[in-house]
């Protein structure tokens, strides 16, 4: 078929209501996902040796949310809110796959007979590196001024927390870790445990203060530990974290940040 029939059959294709809907509907698909691309190109960029991670590791109703808010205030600091200890799922994802592929694999290459075949090529390196840039766009989406990025969680009860420790440092190369707890009176007295058992909220408080308490043990220098009834009676007793975290302390903007009410 020559080029002018050619040409003439496609002007009369595009003639077609049907045709030309979906040829508008692939142009625009094209363009969104371009834009995407690039979104997700300018966010991953941010993960680079020059981005930051602190993350703030505590209990419920321990004034968390207001040292999050602080946190954030500093220039150049984005510290999110708690997102249900999202990445701990994506740990239990890595670790099983690592688990699985030391026991099947074996260090050698399965054939296409083998039940685990595949499970050998499980690429630690790459899936970290993935994982990453899965939190920072999705999770922690650090602006175009970020230099420190990080988010706040409670939810730090889990036996193998320590593992946990370990695939956070690798993930988040560098990452620095901000203890933060709260006179035991008053965290029972809060509405989040009123309702609960005494006994059972001892005993609660009690193991989470064991898992801090090793939490700033294994991290050495990583971890800074700051303690809510300290710094809201007195902010200055904050100069200390900023000092561990490179950053100066402006008592009058985390004066301002303390008059905003936080959480419910």
């Amino acid at each position: 078929m020559d080029a002018s029939r050619r040409s003439m059959l496609r002007r009369a294709a595009l003639s077609i209501p049907p045709v030309r809907r979906l040829i508008t509907q692939r142009d625009e698909a094209r363009a969104r996902a371009k834009k995407l691309e690039k979104q997700l190109q300018a966010l991953g960029a941010r993960s680079g040796p020059g981005l930051g991670y602190v993350f703030v590791v505590t209990y419920g109703r321990s004034g968390s949310t207001l040292l999050q808010g602080i946190l954030s205030s500093i220039p150049g600091y984005l510290i999110r809110g708690e997102n249900g200890d999202a990445l701990y799922s994506l740990y239990k994802f890595h670790s099983k796959l690592e688990k699985v592929r030391a026991s099947h694999g074996k260090g050698r290459r399965l054939p296409v007979t083998s039940p685990w075949f595949g499970i050998d090529g499980y690429p630690s390196d790459r899936a970290v590196t993935q994982i990453r840039q899965l939190a920072l766009t999705t999770l922690l989406r650090p602006e175009a001024d970020t230099r420190v990025v990080g988010y706040k969680e409670i939810r730090w009860w889990h036996d193998d927390w320590r593992e946990y420790l370990v695939f956070l440092q690798a993930v988040f190369p560098g990452a620095k870790f901000v203890i933060n707890t709260r006179d035991r009176q008053d965290v029972s007295a809060s509405k989040w445990w009123a309702d609960r058992d005494p006994d059972t909220v001892t005993a609660t408080l009690d193991k989470y203060e064991r898992i801090l308490d090793g939490v700033a043990g294994e991290l050495g220098s990583g971890a800074y530990r700051v303690h809510y009834n300290d710094y809201v009676a007195d902010p200055s007793t904050l100069r200390g974290l900023f000092d561990w975290l490179g950053e100066p302390f402006d008592e009058a903007r985390v004066r301002d940040v303390m008059n905003t009410r936080h959480s419910y």
